[in-house]
């Protein structure tokens, strides 16, 4: 795995994956944001939906800081946060009648993770190699 990324790396070059991992990252964690604040507004407790909108997104919006910022530590750290995801859209897509909905929260968050992890990695060797050309 480690020599097929490293070739990947000098055939397209750091900026062109980097570049391409920012974009999946972004889109996915924009779906998973959006089929959680409906995930919430699904959910009707004795305040309404905003306490189980809140619970679904808050982790997420705890991740804008690093996304903004292009941290590859958050963004690992974003990447391990999803996999709850994943592990929810398994459990909803058990759910009579909540199969696409589960199925696709998972997918968006495999996505969101490949995404992370990919960024972390080449995002921190991009950085690596400005300073050291420095």
């Amino acid at each position: 795995m480690r020599a097929w990324l490293e070739r990947l790396e000098n055939e397209r070059g750091l900026d062109h994956l980097t570049a391409k991992m920012r974009r999946l990252v972004l889109g996915s964690y924009g779906v998973l944001m959006a089929l959680m604040v409906y995930r919430g507004l699904q959910i009707e407790g004795d305040s309404g939906p905003l306490i189980p909108i809140v619970a679904f997104v808050l982790p997420l919006v705890l991740f804008l800081p690093s996304l903004i910022g292009r941290r590859p530590r958050g963004h690992a750290w974003l990447a391990f946060v999803s996999l709850l995801y994943f592990s929810q859209g398994v459990m909803v897509a058990t759910l009579p009648g909540q199969g696409l909905r589960g199925t696709l929260e998972a997918l968006v968050s495999l996505f969101l993770f490949a995404g992370c992890t990919g960024y972390a990695r080449f995002r921190a060797r991009q950085l690596r190699q400005m300073t050291e050309g420095n």
